[in-house]
């Protein structure tokens, strides 16, 4: 089954290679680049049959054996992650073929685009550190270029502090890693699983795993890490900032929730203790930083940062109900976040910014348009029946259940403020009428155009709605993917051939 592992990483490098040879021609490269996406979430979706009905699924490239070889391995987890990027991966590529002007096409987005899906999925089945340092590598020279792509001023300067910061992201993961394999002699997770238990210093091992946290930790956003992201995620074309939204900060959140249900569960009251205090103060503050801003995207990025604490509380408060909800809130906020933030690339080309005090009339010029807002707002604040409501339920569930009722009320207060941002953007940029007197109308726009930008986001928006109404489905798949990450019998047999 190696190849099936293999196929969501290399997918994505074939069609960088054949939309980077074809940049010039616009109309090409926009069918591969949408190709290459629909035969990644085919990939996806055949990886994920394979890993319900068999369990965790591994390969090792070369046929070296592990731990000494590269080890491509896929559980639940993995694979809900995979398919997530591809259908995400997809969407966009849509909604890029209307928002991404001849010049970057012709400067290649496509072919970074699609490198970094292949660094994601890299990243969320390597079975080794190293590999995973290498995968980050991948996400972020692509991201970077991404980011940077058509030389504007502001993106420049957002691509400064972003790539600045995630190269100390990079340099302390290296020292983490190095002090890890000086401890333990193996990088290979499934291994390290059984090797951190004969380490006899671990109170080493317990600040190694600090280091982690701070690596990845700015790579997923959190406090005090996270102010690269509000400060670069509004600078590159919309189609960039939904994608950046959906996957980059969920890769670091994926590292965090491996490496601490398989690696570092030697000290939980430390390490997961910390973990707790810090997706409270990650839901606050990003919260109260969007609460602040008047700019759409900018809204949108500081509720990235409040939304990633609660994946991070359901890893801190580590019972299986909090995991489940960890992994439902992942699936839930992938899809609400870069929906919401396709939509503000709408009402952008709508209504002529994204500044909310300059906008307006966008429920006139399309009730569709505000109806999918609607969805997707209310997804993200915990409405029902929505998605945001069952992630966020168990989630305030387990933290009561474990008697953390301060983190249960903070999970909840943050919810509402939430709904007072997106009601903040629903009152500025739809309901009010537009302060220059213009009638916007999406009627206007080429009808090509309309379906490019609106097909995608009402497939996400009808998502959100699906999973909140047959909620059992994906709660049984979080369920069983909480399971594996706390029963890691199974991933360490797949891969090393033995149980630990």
């Amino acid at each position: 089954m190696t190849w099936l592992i293999a196929l969501p990483v290399l997918l994505p490098f074939a069609t960088a290679i054949a939309a980077y040879l074809r940049r010039h021609r616009a109309v090409e490269t926009r069918w591969i680049s949408i190709a290459g996406c629909a035969a990644l979430l085919l990939a996806a979706l055949l990886l994920m049959r394979e890993t319900w009905r068999h369990g965790v699924v591994a390969g090792q490239i070369g046929g070296w054996p592990a731990p000494f070889g590269i080890t491509l391995v896929a559980d639940l987890l993995s694979a809900i992650m995979v398919l997530i990027a591809a259908l995400i991966g997809l969407a966009i590529a849509i909604f890029a073929t209307v928002d991404i002007d001849r010049r970057r096409e012709g400067l290649g987005f496509h072919a970074l685009f699609h490198t970094l899906l292949a660094g994601v999925c890299g990243a969320f089945l390597t079975g080794d550190l190293f590999n995973l340092y290498v995968w980050f590598e991948v996400m972020l020279i692509a991201s970077f270029g991404l980011l940077v792509l058509g030389g504007d001023r502001a993106q420049l300067d957002g691509g400064i502090k972003y790539v600045a910061l995630n190269l100390v992201s990079t340099v302390l993961f290296l020292i983490a890693i190095g002090l890890l394999y000086g401890m333990t002699g193996t990088l290979n997770l499934a291994d390290l699983h059984g090797a951190v238990s004969q380490v006899d210093n671990v109170g080493l091992l317990s600040v190694v795993a600090v280091l982690f946290i701070v690596a990845f930790g700015i790579k997923a956003a959190v406090f005090p890490l996270f102010f690269w992201l509000p400060a670069s995620y509004h600078t590159p074309p919309v189609a960039v900032s939904a994608l950046f939204a959906a996957l980059l900060t969920k890769v670091g959140v994926y590292a965090l929730i491996r490496m601490f249900t398989l690696v570092f569960t030697h000290d939980t009251a430390f390490t997961h203790g910390l973990l707790l205090v810090v997706a409270g103060l990650t839901m606050v503050t990003g919260v109260l930083g969007a609460a602040a801003q008047n700019e759409f995207r900018k809204i949108l990025s500081f509720h990235i940062v409040s939304q990633i604490g609660y994946i991070v509380l359901g890893l801190a408060l580590f019972t299986p109900l909090a995991l489940a909800g960890a992994v439902l809130y992942l699936l839930h906020n992938i899809i609400a976040k870069s929906n919401l933030l396709l939509i503000s690339g709408i009402a952008r080309r709508v209504a002529g910014s994204f500044e909310l005090p300059a906008i307006g009339g966008l429920y006139k010029a399309s009730p569709v348009l505000a109806l999918l807002f609607l969805i997707s707002a209310f997804a993200l604040a915990g409405f029902p029946p929505l998605s945001g409501f069952w992630a966020k339920f168990l989630l305030v569930k387990a933290s009561l259940d474990t008697e953390a009722y301060v983190m249960a009320a903070t999970a909840l207060i943050v919810g509402m403020l939430t709904l007072f941002s997106m009601t903040k953007i629903w009152a500025e940029a739809f309901w009010k009428p537009h302060p220059a007197g213009r009638s916007p109308r999406v009627s206007t726009l080429a009808l090509s155009e309309r379906w490019a930008r609106l097909a995608p986001v009402a497939v996400l928006a009808l998502f959100s709605v699906v999973i909140g109404l047959f909620p059992q489905p994906f709660i049984e798949l979080a369920s069983r993917a909480s399971d594996q990450l706390l029963n890691p019998t199974a991933y360490v047999a797949a891969v090393l051939g033995t149980a630990p």
